[in-house]
């Protein structure tokens, strides 16, 4: 290497100068932000990214694909400008109960195991709970969803329209006894929207 190359790659690579202004420009750290109108096409290219078109023939989708979902109580998860994580929450009765319905929830694949789909999570929760509602159910795993309040419906109380392994039918009651005596069909909330 000749002395010249030598010294601008030292100059290039040695520590910087100004360590505060290396780690500003290093942390891009995690922003939960409420979806906008704007957010919808690239939330569908992560979608179609980390689900592909199979998830069209899910219960779950096909409850939502004509109600879509609550933009108040929805969240994207950023770092720096770069979407990388999504949650919807969707108006549904259970029976004469309102609650809501949460998903998607995704992240890129790349981001996950990070705590971005919780940190998703404990937002929608959260403001659902500020926002006066009771009661989120999700198709899911226990052991995943488990870590943020939600537990497994017991089999028969509450049905979806369309097939779902029961043990996959989550509930997270935001108010006490929230989902006491709760019981029957989940269909959309047409009222809500």
């Amino acid at each position: 290497m000749s002395p010249i190359l030598g010294e601008f790659m030292s100059r290039w690579t040695g520590p910087p100068t100004n360590a505060k202004r290396a780690r500003a420009m290093t942390d891009l750290s995690l922003t939960i932000l409420p979806e906008t109108a704007d957010d919808a096409a690239p939330i569908e290219r992560l979608l179609d990214r980390t689900f592909g078109p199979g998830r069209y023939a899910k219960s779950a989708y096909r409850l939502r694909e004509d109600l879509g979902h609550r933009l108040d109580l929805s969240f994207t998860a950023r770092i720096g400008t770069l979407l990388v994580g999504s949650v919807r929450l969707s108006s549904i009765r259970i029976g004469e109960t309102a609650a809501l319905l949460l998903g998607p929830l995704t992240v890129e694949p790349p981001f996950r195991g990070r705590g971005i789909g919780h940190a998703l999570i404990t937002r929608a929760l959260s403001e659902a709970k500020a926002g006066g509602h009771g009661l989120i159910v999700l198709v899911g795993d226990e052991p995943y969803y488990g870590k943020a309040g939600f537990r497994r419906i017991p089999k028969g109380r509450v049905t979806m329209p369309g097939p779902v392994d029961p043990a996959r039918l989550l509930v997270c009651e935001l108010a006490d006894r929230a989902f006491e005596n709760v019981a029957g069909a989940i269909r959309p909330d047409w009222q809500a929207t």
